[in-house]
């Protein structure tokens, strides 16, 4: 097992100051990294769905399969879709916190959860458009 001294920088690793501060290498692992985040931002969404006094939508396979098949589609096709997945997390995070705090002090904030959940739905939406045709199929199929 290789150890590194983070006090020394001439020993520490080249891919940041300390041991897995880099950025991760994409195989196996980030998908389901990707999966992950992709399943909370759904569950974000379902939570401003239920602030806004909406009932949510279930998560489609061809959703649910969607890192997968970016994943597999490799190239700008999946750094697009990372970069989207990051855009969607920047606009739930302020927003749900937003919506709890205004929720919690008593505020009507369902017109608002209401117009998030419909920005959510859109981005979400407009980026699952990526996904090529073919893999999306054969992901489906699989499920």
């Amino acid at each position: 097992m290789e150890t590194h001294n983070v006090t020394d920088p001439a020993t520490a690793p080249q891919s940041g100051r300390f041991i897995g501060s880099g950025r991760a290498q994409f195989g196996q692992g980030s998908a389901s990294a990707q999966s992950m985040k992709w399943s909370a931002l759904h569950d974000a969404a379902e939570t401003v769905a239920m602030i806004a006094g909406i009932e949510g939508k279930a998560m489609t396979a061809q959703a649910r399969n969607f890192p997968v098949i970016m994943r597999e589609a490799g190239g700008s096709l999946r750094e697009l879709a990372e970069q989207g997945m990051e855009d969607l997390t920047a606009m739930m995070e302020p927003g749900l916190s937003a919506l709890l705090a205004a929720h919690a002090r008593g505020a009507d904030s369902s017109p608002a959860a209401s117009a998030l959940w419909q920005e959510f739905l859109s981005a979400r939406d407009a980026l699952m458009k990526l996904a090529p045709e073919k893999s999306a199929d054969t992901a489906m199929r699989s499920t």
